[in-house]
């Protein structure tokens, strides 16, 4: 949190008002909110178990997606699932090679643009698919003969199908089933392996990241599924290696085309070591034969236990209309009704199926499915809607050193770096935070590929951007998925925000734009001598919320739907309050819990020995009231008692930050196992006016985590 300065009213630090006597012990809050009733609280909760598979998958971060054929748009049945239900969209045939560049130099885009243009007009993001292939290819391409030729080729097709769709698409498969099948572990045949050898697919990769940098860039194939399997390892042989030599790979597609056993038994085990080399895991192509309930939740329940699997596309909509329409494999049957393996799926999500199945999941043995071992047991279970399972009931953890410190220049004169805001997106942390300093605050962005990059990331100043300068403190960022669109909010004396369309680019943010046209009523009533501060944006599947503190004991809360932000925040109320202020006092976080229909907030308090710690509380709801969790001085959320310091107690007091999210859009989605925390900390001796305290930055890592 950072205080607006005034003229003649500067905060006296905690340390001061302690020795004045000022100081009393945390007590419990009473998190009531003011004005919500039992219907609103019910209807509240009910918001977030969505009834459709995309909005569901929304909640967790995550997207559900289809495979789509432009021809058949048109069809009415068709296109009312594919615009209720899906929040990502893949060309089946219409991005491949055969398609757009029958010729070559001469592309065809219309195709794919109707696509493209249908998803857009209904909100949905797109999935590339696919620019490098063995098949599909035209004739031209495969005929080529020469490696010099070939790779003049490639590197145009790959330039040419990513200008035309740069910022429209979100991932592309920019080199699909490149790996043989079998027990080598080798590359296939192609005419790009044996014209240009196993360099191609970093050739390949490396031109996709210079056409389209703010793309995903995915490796995608089949039968790799199962840990063990020659082909799967091969594939993470070339994925380590790339992380390891800096070539750009972001994430790693699984298709997942199933017999009726559903996915190996070491699903789960492979999403997780490949997510483990720094590299999101993608569902990319999902059917499996009869379309059996269990293979369905199982396949989806993997996904969900693994932080860095994104997203989940079936192959097709209704039966009639997969490449396996015989084995009816997918979601929908060919009249569009839905069928068990949907219910299966949406509750496997976190979701409440609205409407009952209509046909019955044969258990038939597939005739056509590649062949796959059976599922010997599920995977393991989130927390069932409602429960605490996933979070303990006392937390303890160990801190990293000092991570981050200020970086002066000529012009910024900085004695603390805090407050900060992070996401991960496109293999970067992104970290946003407050500099202070006795002549002001305002926002700083760096970012790094690893921790351990950190405190040599170089710091761009914001106040030379739009932002401008002048109070700018207390950043929090997010993409905000219905509009393809970033968030930065602060507080500038009103709860302001910018926007941007590219995260990595400092110099892209907006002019300052304010949420309210002045303070609400109900915080002027109750602020007393305290402070506006900490604006916290966190949205579910029909509504955004925007909670703010008041250094007085007091959670605000106002709301908007979903379809009005930034616009229309009314309905302020009080969420939580304490009569002790130091109890409730600033720097608020709200979060989605992964896997479960839970919310977890945390607020700093002031403890009885003056030093700042976390408290926090679960709802089912964002509009509901609030049930104490780990919530006092001797059982808090983080508080130096509950930390260990390995590299030494560089700071007692554990101070604004924000916990690293499964995702980074408008949801706030954090997974639940092994949480990690940005913080700000400081040198236990450090004293003084407050806006010259020096905080720094370190991470606080859970070490009781109950998964």
């Amino acid at each position: 949190m950072a205080v607006m300065k005034a003229p003649g009213r500067r905060r006296a630090s905690a340390l001061g008002l302690l020795a004045a006597g000022v100081m009393a012990v945390a007590g419990t809050a009473t998190a009531a909110p003011a004005t919500s009733t039992a219907a609103d609280s019910a209807s509240a909760s009910a918001s977030v178990q969505a009834s459709t598979l995309g909005a569901q998958a929304a909640q967790s971060g995550r997207y559900f997606g289809a495979a789509v054929a432009a021809g058949k748009l048109g069809d009415g049945t068709y296109s009312t699932i594919l615009n209720r239900e899906f929040n990502m969209v893949t060309p089946e045939n219409e991005m491949k090679w055969d398609t757009t560049e029958r010729s070559r130099g001469s592309f065809n885009f219309g195709p794919a643009d109707q696509i493209v243009n249908h998803a857009t007009s209904h909100g949905q993001r797109v999935r590339g698919h696919t620019l490098v292939w063995h098949s599909q290819l035209p004739s031209w391409v495969s005929s080529i003969g020469d490696a010099n030729t070939l790779r003049t080729v490639m590197n145009n097709h790959i330039n040419g199908v990513m200008a035309h769709y740069k910022g429209k698409v979100y991932a592309w498969d920019v080199v699909n089933e490149a790996f043989a099948d079998g027990g080598s572990g080798a590359h296939r045949p192609s005419v790009f392996q044996n014209l240009l050898g196993d360099g191609f697919i970093e050739q390949a990769f490396r031109t996709a990241r210079a056409a389209d940098p703010a793309a995903k860039l995915c490796y995608n194939d089949y039968n790799i599924e199962n840990w063990s399997d020659a082909k799967t390892q091969g594939v993470y042989r070339m994925v380590r290696d790339f992380k390891a030599r800096g070539v750009p790979i972001d994430c790693v597609g699984f298709q997942a085309h199933f017999g009726t056993g559903g996915p190996p038994a070491s699903f789960q085990t492979t999403l997780s070591n490949f997510a483990a080399l720094g590299v999101d895991v993608q569902i990319t192509e999902l059917d499996i034969a009869q379309a059996p309930t269990t293979a369905y939740a199982n396949t989806v329940k993997a996904c969900m236990n693994v932080a860095r699997c994104n997203g989940i596309t079936v192959w097709g909509i209704r039966d009639t209309d997969s490449w396996r329409s015989g084995e009816k494999p997918l979601l929908f049957d060919g009249s569009g009704n839905k069928k068990p393996a949907y219910n299966a799926t949406l509750s496997a999500l976190g979701g409440t199926p609205t409407a009952k199945a209509t046909t019955k999941a044969t258990a038939n043995t597939a005739t056509n499915a590649p062949a796959q071992t059976p599922a010997k047991a599920p995977a393991k279970t989130p927390a069932s809607p409602g429960s605490a399972a996933a979070l303990p009931g006392s937390f303890s953890w160990s801190s990293s050193g000092v991570l981050m410190s200020p970086k002066p220049d000529s012009t910024h004169n900085i004695a603390g770096l805090k407050d900060p805001t992070v996401v991960y997106y496109n293999g970067k942390y992104h970290v946003f935070a407050s500099v202070a300093s006795s002549s002001g605050y305002s926002l700083v962005y760096l970012s790094f590929s690893d921790w351990s990059q950190a405190a040599s990331a170089t710091h761009h100043y914001l106040d030379r951007t739009g932002i401008g300068s002048g109070y700018r403190a207390a950043p929090q960022v997010f993409y905000f998925a219905p509009q393809r669109t970033w968030y930065l909010v602060y507080q500038t004396g009103n709860a302001s925000y910018s926007t941007n369309t590219d995260i990595s680019n400092p110099a892209g943010w907006s002019a300052p734009r304010n949420f309210y046209s002045s303070m609400p009523d109900i915080i002027k009533q109750n602020i007393g001598n305290g402070y506006w501060v900490d604006m916290w944006v966190i949205c579910d599947s029909a509504n955004c919320y925007l909670f703010s503190s008041d250094d007085n004991g007091h959670l605000y809360r106002s709301q908007t739907t979903l379809a009005q932000f930034p616009n229309g925040f009314t309905n302020t109320v009080i969420a939580a309050q304490d009569s002790n202020k130091y109890a409730l006092f600033e720097a608020s976080n709200v979060y989605k819990v992964q896997g479960s229909n839970q919310y977890l907030l945390i607020v700093e308090a002031i403890g009885s020995d003056g030093r700042r710690y976390f408290r926090s509380w679960t709802s089912s709801s964002l509009a509901g009231s609030w049930t104490p969790l780990a919530a006092s001085e001797n059982n808090p959320f983080a508080r130096a008692s509950n930390v260990g310091f390995p590299s030494g107690a560089w700071t007692r007091d554990i101070s604004h930050g924000e916990l690293i999210r499964a995702g980074y859009d408008q949801t706030l989605t954090i997974n639940p196992c092994r949480m990690q925390y940005l913080y700000q900390g400081m040198n236990p001796n450090a004293g003084g006016d407050y806006n010259s305290l020096p905080w720094r930055l370190g991470l606080l890592t859970q070490t009781n985590s109950s998964c």
